[in-house]
């Protein structure tokens, strides 16, 4: 059998739907309107993103007979108080506490410097002292990489100033839009499509619900996590506890990883702060105990509709789809590795799988005693 013939089988096979070609020339342009023009569309990227989250409050609204608009104005001015609130009291207080950080990170560095000179006088079998100048090397090579960071961060963070204010400008007018003419929205989009669209609808059928349910369990996740977080931290008397809970509550967009990720901010602050005594081992605990609880208890609940993914799959989604779009390749990993778990059980598989697809329950399509559909 040449190659030729390989490839034409194959083609036939998976491409022989007029409709699955049209399907996967859509995922293509799409796919590269996000890549090179990404960075153009974020404020319509966020925009959607948040209406994805404030939809159900609005459905809810107009369950309970609540008129459409009076829905969609009373949960988006309560989506502005939110951002205003955010910006005016949560914003500052992280920003100062990382900059209190990032001047105390010298003495934390310090720390640690002593605490591995302890650690090898006390176990000097264990604890060379080549390995502890290692050890130390590497840490003064990240603490100047972090500096150099944060210099860059707040230089260029000057020249953002306005990107920002466009973000709190733009963004929740879109926003506004998108709730207030989501079905003219909706419409305009359909009728740009084809008339015939089953693999689409079926595709669109099984994906809505997952995204929009993904997305706003996500969202409540980081909050709920963050807020519990806080509230331990401040109670325990961590410092930079704002800070720390809001690396926690993002670190849950990122499955497996971000968790362990977290620790290592978490359990420095503690040990330089309470030093390795009980205080240190209680807020090592209840970080635990947090961890536990999002994962075995309030994912579940969250996730009543949960995607059905392999950990391998979902670890691979969050490497690929973050490298290629930062931030919300990570926040739409799952999302996405959903939308192509869907599209390869959906495809079309070629005429003579469709025309057995379509065969009476009963039939014997092997003996010929079969009718075909």
């Amino acid at each position: 059998m040449s190659l030729r013939s390989v490839f034409r089988g194959w083609v036939d096979h998976y491409f022989s739907d007029e409709e699955a070609v049209l399907l996967l020339v859509l995922l293509v342009v799409g796919l590269a309107v996000v890549i090179w023009l990404g960075q153009m569309l974020a404020p319509f990227l966020t925009a959607l993103v948040v209406a994805f989250l404030l939809q159900g409050a609005v459905n809810a609204l107009t369950r309970r007979k609540v008129p459409h608009l009076v829905a969609v104005m009373t949960v988006f001015l309560a989506f502005v108080g939110v951002l205003l609130a955010l910006a005016l009291i949560l914003l500052p207080l992280i920003w100062n506490q990382l900059a209190s950080l990032i001047q105390e990170a010298p003495r934390m560095f310090a720390a640690g410097q002593q605490m591995l000179d302890d650690l090898q006088m006390s176990y000097p079998q264990l604890i060379t002292p080549d390995l502890v100048q290692d050890w130390i090397a590497v840490l003064s090579r990240e603490a100047t990489q972090l500096s150099q960071r944060a210099l860059t961060l707040s230089l260029a963070s000057l020249g953002n100033v306005l990107g920002l204010l466009i973000y709190l400008v733009l963004v929740p007018i879109l926003v506004l839009f998108m709730l207030k003419d989501r079905d003219r929205l909706v419409g305009f989009t359909v009728s740009l499509l084809p008339a015939k669209r089953d693999l689409m609808t079926r595709v669109w059928k099984e994906m809505d619900c997952q995204i929009a349910n993904y997305v706003r369990g996500k969202a409540t996740e980081i909050v709920i996590v963050g807020s519990v977080t806080f509230f331990t931290f401040a109670f325990f008397g961590l410092p930079y506890s704002a800070l720390l809970a809001v690396l926690v509550g993002f670190s849950v967009l990122v499955p497996y990883i971000g968790a362990a990720v977290a620790t290592l901010p978490v359990a420095a602050v503690a040990g330089f702060h309470f030093g390795l005594g009980d205080q240190f081992l209680y807020v090592i605990v209840a970080y635990g105990v947090i961890q536990a609880l999002d994962g075995n208890v309030l994912v579940p609940v969250l996730f009543s509709e949960a995607v059905n993914l392999h950990p391998v799959s979902i670890i691979l989604a969050v490497l690929f789809f973050g490298g290629v779009w930062g931030f919300w390749g990570v926040f739409f990993a799952i999302p996405l590795a959903t939308l192509l778990k869907a599209l390869v059980y959906a495809w079309p598989r070629g005429i003579k799988e469709r025309s057995m697809a379509r065969l009476p329950p009963h039939s014997d399509a092997g003996t010929g005693t079969g009718t075909d559909g």
